[in-house]
């Protein structure tokens, strides 16, 4: 051996030097590497490990379609790979089994549902406007001239009787000359006929009596606004000729006025016909005022997609103009429902789930129907009862589990949700009586307007707002000014009145 190193040149022992440090890397290499692997007979040891009696494969959990016949770590992220078991105790209840040392790796948390009630309180903007539905239109009943108007504008506030124009009616004084002659003949049947002669010509009643009355002819009219409100629009003007049937004037009533709020369209199964409302107004600050959604606009507006939502107000007084910018508050109906952190929810595009966490670390997928969320929680329609436990946090990876293992879910009839038996509880049960004092300002058919105190039971603040009542014989006796004492109760359809008396009654 040394005689034949010898005989090599220099350029040749430095080759055979390489080869040689090559071939001793390999072999050691191979070696750590049958260490490392151990023998194929140790796999019962990796599954000991692992805490389950047979290891079907082994897989990362963020990459749970690829599957591996030994341990080690994952080619894909810096994690170790993740044994899957044969069987145990969450895929015998019907669900995916992870050990619980792994449940703080996967930072897995929990929560439970609960019965409560959700009130989301939905603010949005809100300008008032004219009430379309207290238009007056001021028309003579006959040709004439204009003689005298009394110095109105457009947008001018008016009260009900102020003169608007004074109308010289050339025709009314032969027909009145006419039955003034007829009357003092005292042929009451030839009387009524020309009294009706007069009627027929536009002549108001109360005319018709002055020149009975008077015994003189007057063909001059003064026209007065039949209504409240604001003049908007005036078109009559000194020395002007009018005919029977032309419009001289529009008022639209203030009181109530109408206040028109921009709704999302997402929030729209929020609101009904009907639902009290609450405003208040950089105008009047501190101040709150109430009102009532009497219409939703049937169609939504396309660059904001929003509905406009319209609400009644009082305004007595004529405080509040059309033009006002409002911030308005709605408050949908008051329901008891399971509420479960929003975050526990997976929406899959088909269905809404959630994991449910059963004992000894199994979890299992179950199908939910929500409602309204508010608050970071979510109203669970069907699908859940109160106290079982949901995950919140890596809740998509059990979910990609229990895909891959075909676990089927759990449907909605499967279970009972409390909230049917709690909205069949309340049905039950007798609303709550709530009092307060206050005084009537106004009485319909159907409602009561008071301007009351603060309700402390409800939070509300003194405010004005309409009641409904039991009957038009509720509030016999009773007038506008009234100083009352109330009991009301909240039902579905609003504030109801189921007692009063005036203040100082026993």
């Amino acid at each position: 051996m040394k005689a034949a190193w010898q005989r090599l040149t220099p350029r040749q022992r430095s080759y055979t030097l390489a080869a040689g440090i090559v071939l001793v890397s390999l072999g050691a290499g191979y070696g750590l590497a049958q260490v490392g692997a151990g023998s194929p007979g140790d796999s019962g040891g990796a599954a000991a490990e692992a805490g389950c009696e047979e290891v079907l494969y082994w897989y990362d959990p963020m990459v749970p379609d690829q599957h591996f016949d030994e341990p080690g770590k994952s080619p894909f992220m810096d994690m170790q790979l993740v044994a899957k078991c044969a069987g145990g105790d969450g895929a015998n209840a019907g669900g995916v089994s992870i050990d619980p040392a792994l449940v703080q790796n996967f930072g897995i948390r929990t929560a439970e549902a609960q019965l409560g009630v959700l009130e989301p309180e939905t603010n949005v903007t809100g300008t008032l406007a004219y009430n379309a539905r207290e238009v007056s239109i001021v028309q003579p009943r006959a040709s004439g001239f204009v003689q005298r108007t009394y110095g109105h504008a457009p947008d001018d506030i008016i009260r009900q009787g102020t003169p608007l124009v004074d109308l010289l009616i050339p025709e009314w004084g032969g027909a009145q000359q006419e039955y003034l002659a007829v009357a003092a003949t005292g042929d009451e049947a030839l009387t009524r006929a020309a009294r009706e002669r007069l009627r027929l010509l536009g002549m108001p009643d109360g005319v018709i009596s002055s020149v009975a009355r008077s015994g003189r002819p007057r063909s001059t009219l003064t026209i007065t606004a039949p209504s409240s409100g604001a003049v908007t629009m005036l078109g009559v003007r000194p020395g002007m000729s009018v005919s029977a049937g032309q419009t001289l004037a529009e008022i639209t009533g203030l009181n109530p006025i109408w206040l028109e709020a921009a709704v999302p369209e997402i929030l729209a199964a929020d609101v009904r016909v009907g639902q009290p409302v609450s405003a208040t107004l950089t105008a009047f600050p501190g101040e709150r005022f109430a009102g009532r959604i009497t219409a939703i606009l049937p169609s939504a507006q396309e660059a904001s997609r929003t509905l406009t939502v319209r609400a009644e107000m009082r305004n007595p007084d004529l405080r509040l103009r059309p033009g006002m910018f409002a911030q308005v508050s709605l408050s949908p109906a008051r329901r008891e429902a399971v509420l479960i952190p929003s975050e526990a929810i997976i929406r899959t595009g088909e269905r809404t789930i959630v994991m449910l966490a059963q004992e000894e670390g199994g979890y299992r997928p179950a199908e939910v129907q929500i409602g309204r969320g508010a608050g970071g929680r979510t109203e669970i329609l069907a699908g859940l009862a109160p106290g079982e436990e949901v995950v919140t946090s890596g809740q998509f990876l059990l979910d990609s589990e229990a895909s891959l293992a075909g676990l089927d879910v759990r449907g909605i009839d499967e279970v009972s949700t409390a909230a049917d038996e709690g909205e069949a509880q309340d049905d039950a049960d007798e609303p709550r009586t709530y009092r307060a004092s206050g005084t009537v300002e106004r009485i319909t058919a159907r409602n009561v307007t008071l301007r009351h105190g603060p309700v402390a039971a409800l939070e509300w603040p003194a405010m004005t707002m309409t009641f409904g009542i039991e009957g038009p014989a509720q509030l016999r006796g009773f007038r506008r000014g009234d100083r009352v004492s109330f009991q009301f109760v909240q039902g579905s359809d609003g504030p109801r009145i189921t007692g009063i008396r005036k203040a100082g009654d026993q």
